[in-house]
């Protein structure tokens, strides 16, 4: 679904990224983990075309990002507030992402109402705007708005930050429901390794733009993430 190949990302003499080769498959959770500076946000961001590769591609469904808009009807996301529109409220914000994926109201209320546990009474109905709503629950709107319109790839960067417990763990239900019922290709970046590791069913480690591990979710794969960034890993 996602092939990454000869990537690169300078500014100046300084390297970000650099990733040779990098596949994700349809229907797989993938999670992206690293320290600060690591390089996820600038890979999403590449994968996003919002941002130009200085070397190599991405291509997303056989299609190159930084050269075509194909791969936008199937591909969704929610990186930060970034991509909310703060002056609308969160219902007209969902109907204006409805409007764009070809999806009318009725279509929109149906999704967003399977949402209303997750959203706990917080964002409906409330008169008031997005910029207006706390950073969670900015976060939950702009989570929910990235599932409008059956989208085939949905890349989430940090989606556990600023949520309270109750929230993470609903949240947790609702992307192993799209990857493992709904096929959905789930791309996930975080700093919580229990979040990931909990979902993501394949995890990759950047360490200075480059790709150090490559690992399938195991019993052992918690253990193993915490031993590397805690430095007590053995070689």
């Amino acid at each position: 679904m996602i092939v990454t190949s000869n990537l690169s990302k300078s500014y100046g003499s300084k390297s970000v990224l650099n990733i040779a080769d990098l596949n994700i498959p349809k229907g797989q959770s993938f999670g992206l983990v690293g320290n600060n500076g690591a390089g996820k946000t600038t890979y999403f961001s590449l994968l996003l075309d919002l941002i130009q590769p200085t070397t190599g591609y991405i291509k997303n469904n056989n299609i190159k990002v930084n050269e075509s808009e194909d791969w936008k009807p199937f591909t969704s996301a929610f990186i930060d507030e970034s991509f909310l529109i703060g002056y609308l409220t969160p219902e007209e914000y969902f109907y204006f992402i409805g409007e764009l994926r070809g999806q009318n109201k009725a279509d929109v209320d149906a999704l967003v109402a399977q949402f209303e546990d997750f959203f706990h009474g917080e964002i409906l109905n409330q008169k008031k705007y997005l910029r207006d709503l706390s950073k969670g629950n900015q976060k939950k709107a702009g989570i929910v708005a990235a599932l409008i319109g059956n989208p085939e790839v949905i890349i989430l960067d940090e989606p556990f930050a600023n949520l309270d417990p109750t929230t993470q763990i609903r949240l947790k239900a609702i992307v192993k429901n799209l990857a493992e019922k709904q096929g959905i290709t789930v791309l996930i970046s975080s700093h919580d390794l229990l979040h990931v590791t909990d979902v993501c069913e394949r995890i990759v480690v950047l360490e200075k733009g480059e790709v150090v591990k490559d690992l399938v979710t195991s019993e052992a794969t918690l253990k193993e993430l915490e031993a590397h960034f805690s430095g007590s890993e053995t070689v």
